[in-house]
């Protein structure tokens, strides 16, 4: 390598450490752009088929996200109703739980450990009863005494306003930025950076349009297998269930831990609950053994360490839309290991020569 090869590499790589510092910095800002940029590559093609059949960019644009919006707002009057029932019979439910602590489970654990345990039903109830109608008091007392709170609500509120609005200008602009991007590109590398984008590209759209798949059929399989199983709410259940698989462990965890209080507070033995057992182990082999190797697709080949350390670091860097990314960058990042490997193995510093 000469002199020039050396300082070229140089300020490549000094600028790439510079750019990961940035985004250090920014990470607390970043979430509304990255969900949009996200949105964005999974919505282009769908654009570009609209284009191509002569519709303006704008308007195709236009077109993919008042498409988006509706079928968000479908899920939403899906969703919403049917949490909010949820919601009140749990609250409802939850004295007769705490009654049926008392008389079942309180009495054995104070034999066989020695300490007595009471809870209070008949002040929750009375909690219960004089709150139920003032809910819109109950949540401004709450947001009160948090400090943060309004702080935190305007905050979330302004990146959902700011990410259709970054989605619409990347999509728009979307050849734009990819050819200025390319433009930059150093000529000595252009060919292999491309090779390299085109695999990171096969890898992340092999990676998002699967997991979108394989939500959609664990959604109806965890639906159908909950209400089979005798378990309350059994459809926003699967819905969410379903839906959070794409945030890894943490979608199985919150859907058992929820479907395991509903199947508790039924009060009809251990039948729902050992349901909903065998639903979620049934549910976790076939996601782990069967849809996520052929729809995902093996290609991704992400070791579970490797896994569990991009959740961490990329969650303590954006925060939850960073979670949401660390699968489909980690898989981009191992394209480019891939190719260290392939060099590294030619070099004179494994060779030996």
């Amino acid at each position: 390598m000469n002199p020039g090869d050396r300082l070229q590499t140089g300020v490549w790589i000094g600028l790439g450490l510079a750019f990961l510092g940035l985004l250090w910095l920014l990470g607390p800002i970043l979430a509304p752009f990255l969900l949009a940029a996200l949105l964005a590559y999974i919505c282009n093609p769908l654009v570009v088929r609209l284009e191509a059949r002569r519709l303006p960019r704008t308007l195709a644009v236009a077109m993919v996200m008042l498409l988006l919006a509706l079928l968000l707002a479908l899920l939403a009057l899906a969703l919403l109703p049917l949490l909010r029932h949820e919601v009140q019979q749990l609250a409802q439910r939850l004295p007769d739980a705490i009654q049926l602590f008392n008389d079942r489970l309180a009495p054995w654990l104070a034999r066989q450990f020695g300490f007595p345990v009471q809870l209070d039903a008949a002040t929750l109830r009375q909690f219960l009863a004089e709150n139920s109608d003032s809910a819109r008091d109950l949540a401004g007392r709450l947001f009160a005494s948090l400090k943060i709170g309004g702080l935190a609500l305007a905050g979330l509120v302004a990146n959902l306003l700011l990410a259709p609005v970054v989605m619409f200008y990347l999509l728009r602009d979307w050849k734009v930025l990819l050819g200025r991007a390319d433009s930059l590109l150093p000529r000595r590398w252009h060919v292999r950076a491309l090779s390299m984008l085109r695999d990171v590209d096969a890898v992340l759209a092999e990676f998002l349009r699967g997991q979108l798949l394989v939500m959609l059929i664990l959604a109806a399989y965890y639906s159908l297998g909950l209400w089979l199983a005798g378990v309350d709410f059994a459809l926003p259940l699967g819905l969410l269930t379903g839906l959070l698989i794409f945030i890894p462990y943490v979608g199985f965890v919150a859907g058992l831990a929820l479907a395991l209080v509903v199947a508790a507070l039924q009060f009809q033995g251990a039948g729902p609950i050992i349901g909903v057992l065998a639903v979620f182990a049934v549910g976790q082999a076939l996601e782990s053994f069967l849809l996520t190797p052929f729809l995902v697709g093996e290609r991704i080949g992400l070791h579970p360490l490797a896994v569990i350390f991009a959740l961490m670091a990329f969650g303590e860097l954006f925060g939850f839309f960073g979670i949401l990314l660390a699968l489909p960058a980690s898989a981009a990042l191992l394209v480019g290991l891939r190719e260290l490997r392939v060099h590294y193995l030619k070099s004179r510093l494994y060779l030996g020569d």
